[in-house]
């Protein structure tokens, strides 16, 4: 099947499936919408176009945002030791365990084994946010202690992926200019935003941080290029 409408509407019928299920039994909808997911890929051999996978990319850092919007700053403080010691423990022990089994048990080559690490180290904030809004933990103190170690966790990541594998070159450089200005604009933007045009129903105050999110990735596909 190459006919891309006709893909995407296979792909959100699965994902129709997946709510079913999880009524029916009673499991997080996120985690039935990967098993569901992964089957069908399998079993059906569907195709998944490129603007799919953007369209998936986007979700997961939207999904992300929310997430990191469920953290109260005092919360955070609250909770930043143990957040701390959670995520960097979540995050080392995998990666460097996984790293060590793969380049001297398995025998792969050292970057195959910094993958390894990197991938088994990594957590999902996307998926843990739904659960948690789903269950309702989000609006406890556990709920926001798990987000924000996913979070520190997830940092790790990001960080090994970028010392270990980036481009060292000028376009990091930009890269890491946008990024940080983007940062440092964004929060007084937001303030701003909201207390113009927020509460309407076209919801401005959402595309704002939605487009933020794709001008660093503009400079790294540059970089790739």
């Amino acid at each position: 099947m190459e006919n891309v409408w006709a893909i995407a509407a296979i792909w959100v019928a699965l994902a129709f499936v997946a709510s079913i299920f999880s009524i029916r039994l009673g499991i997080s909808v996120a985690l039935l919408e990967i098993l569901v997911g992964v089957a069908a890929g399998n079993l059906f051999h569907l195709q998944v176009t490129d603007w799919i996978n953007t369209l998936a990319g986007f979700g997961a850092v939207l999904l992300t945002f929310l997430a990191g919007a469920e953290i109260e700053p005092e919360a955070l403080r609250r909770h930043l030791k143990p957040s701390l010691a959670i995520g960097i423990a979540g995050f080392l022990f995998p990666f460097f365990g996984a790293a060590a089994f793969a380049r001297f048990v398995a025998g792969w080559t050292t970057p195959q084994a910094w993958i390894a690490g990197t991938a088994l180290s990594t957590t999902s904030v996307a998926v843990v946010y739904a659960v948690m809004v789903e269950t309702g933990l989000n609006e406890t103190d556990l709920g926001k202690l798990i987000l924000a170690a996913c979070f520190v966790n997830d940092l790790g990541t990001v960080l090994a992926l970028g010392l270990i594998f980036a481009n060292y070159n000028l376009w990091l450089l930009v890269f890491t200019v946008v990024t940080i200005a983007i940062l440092a604009v964004l929060p007084r933007a937001m303030r701003f935003v909201v207390t113009v045009w927020g509460n309407r129903v076209s919801e401005p105050e959402v595309k704002v941080p939605a487009a933020c999110a794709f001008l660093p990735r503009l400079a790294g596909d540059a970089g790739e290029e």
